[in-house]
This record gives structure tokens, C-alpha cells and sequence, in this order.
């Protein structure tokens, strides 16, 4: 997208290859972004966030261990990480898709541990949010018309990542159906997008995979011999998609007083006081 004033333009500049694979398949992989004592230093500091910080406990902290595995608000706490997310490499796939004015949501760090899933039932393919553009089944997007991205998901990879490890997978161009998975096929392990198989992320430390946030996705049930899996996670929208860096009740821009007359449900999310859902947890 090109910002022209306060509007967004179709973006008709030169774009990398990896943009345009995103566009179409709604999910690339750059190589290599990261190396040597600058991926080391911030795998350090990341670590550092979790053994200097209390587990975050949000609304998807089902179990014990699970509070473990995130921590949220990255650019907060590690200047690192800060400094990660606005590399130029990873800004220049983003860019063009979701414009130059285009802000971080949110931004976690994921430490999964080693060996098999404790609770298998949480691998299920999802979206983040949308359908940005829901559309009825059947109803095709046309073909003239760039399909709009509203929201970007990056990890930026710590350590490496196997097929044993439960990569990241996605569902190539399912994003541009405008539909989640159907209920009835989301733990299926071969979900089908007009013929496309599910293609799995297997990466090395310094790597960074996108994915658009309403492309199908899962992390592949892990294996007995996984190593676990240590990333950063960042979540890059558009300029009027609202950060989700804490939930809303914490950082609400409503006065005390509003807060109080709302009294039914209706009336709080109307203020932007919105139960924890995706990116805020």
C-alpha cells in the first residue's frame, strides 16, 4: 500500500519476491535475516524476559504450565527485540502490503518445551482474526482486484525448527477464500485449500516466517524427540488496526466514569472494553 496523505493507494512499486508470495500464498519465509553475535545477543535477552519476568497469565492460560510459554508486550521489555522487529528486511515484505505507516499489534515471545504435546487438542487450525472479508462459500475473489491484507504475523526464529518440533503450518492462499476452517475439519491433519497441502515452516535460527493473520494455520503436533521451540512473534497491522500490547482493560481510553455507567456487555465492548481474544492473548 502507498500512504498519500492519510489514504492508502495500491501499492505499484517494486516489491520482493517474497511480498508477492504473500500476497498470493498468504504465507513466505526469509533466510537467514539474522546471524552471528546479533542473533545470539537477542536469543540471550529474550531469555533473559523469561527468567526476569513472572509468567503472563491471560485468558488462554488454561493450565499451569501454560503461562509459562508466553511472554507478552516483547517491545517493552527488550530493546532487542525492539530493534528486531524493525529490521529492514522484514519491514521491506510488510510494507507494501500493509503500508509504510503500518504499526506493531502486539509482539510475544513463544518458548514451547521439548517432547510431545501435553494437550493435543490445542493444535487446531484457526485464523487470528477476520475473515477480514468474509464472503459466502463459492463466491470467488476477483482476479483484478489485489486481495486486501489488513493484518502480518512474523517469527523471528531463536532456535531451529524441525518437523519434530511442531512448526508453524499454514494452508497456501486460504486466506483469500474469506472463511475459517470448517468446524468439522479442524483437527484433521491434511486440510485442503482448492487442492493446496498444508506446507510446514522447517527453518533455522536467524530464519523469519509470515503469515497472513487470516491464512489457516496450526503448529504440527510435536514429536518424543523435539527440542521445544523458542521465537518472537510480531504482529504488524494496518494504521487504524488497534494495538493489542496489553488487554483492553488495561489500557482502556475511556474515563473511570464511563466505564461504570456501561453495565451490560453490549455496552463495555462498545466503549472498546473487549473480553481477551487473539493478539491480546
Amino acid at each position: 500500500m502507498l500512504k498519500r496523505a492519510q489514504y492508502l493507494w495500491p501499492y505499484d512499486g517494486e516489491a520482493p519476491e517474497e511480498t508477492l508470495e504473500l500476497e498470493r500464498d498468504g504465507h513466505c519465509i526469509l533466510r537467514g535475516v539474522f546471524g552471528g553475535d546479533e542473533l545470539a545477543q537477542l536469543r540471550s535477552e529474550v531469555l533473559d524476559v523469561y527468567a526476569n519476568f513472572p509468567d503472563d497469565d491471560r485468558a488462554n492460560s488454561q493450565q499451569p504450565t501454560f503461562a509459562g510459554v508466553h511472554r507478552y508486550g516483547m517491545c517493552n521489555r527488550s530493546a532487542l527485540s525492539q530493534r528486531a522487529m524493525a529490521h529492514a528486511r522484514v519491514l521491506e515484505v510488510v510494507e507494501p502490503l500493509l503500508g509504510g505507516d503500518c504499526h506493531i499489534i502486539n509482539s510475544t515471545a513463544w518458548r514451547n518445551p521439548a517432547g510431545e504435546a501435553a494437550s493435543p487438542g490445542e493444535f487446531y487450525w484457526h485464523i487470528d482474526a477476520g475473515p477480514h472479508v468474509p464472503r459466502a462459500e463459492g463466491v470467488v475473489w476477483p482476479a483484478n482486484i489485489p486481495y486486501p491484507i489488513f493484518v502480518i504475523a512474523t517469527h523471528i526464529y531463536l532456535d531451529d525448527c524441525s518437523l519434530d518440533d511442531g512448526p508453524t503450518t499454514v494452508v497456501p492462499a486460504s486466506h483469500r477464500t474469506g472463511r475459517p476452517p470448517e468446524p468439522e475439519l479442524r483437527f484433521g491433519e491434511h486440510l485442503q485449500c482448492q487442492g493446496a497441502e498444508p506446507v510446514s515452516h522447517i527453518v533455522s535460527a536467524g530464519d523469519v516466517g509470515f503469515f497472513v493473520s487470516d491464512v489457516w494455520h496450526r503448529r504440527r503436533l510435536p514429536t518424543s524427540r523435539s527440542t521445544g521451540r523458542l521465537f518472537l512473534q510480531t504482529n504488524y497491522g494496518r494504521r487504524d488496526i488497534a494495538q493489542r500490547l496489553v488487554p483492553a482493560q488495561v489500557s482502556s481510553q475511556v474515563s473511570a466514569a464511563a466505564e461504570q455507567r456501561a453495565t451490560t456487555d453490549r455496552e463495555r465492548t462498545l466503549l472498546g472494553l473487549h473480553p481477551p481474544a487473539f493478539y491480546d492473548s
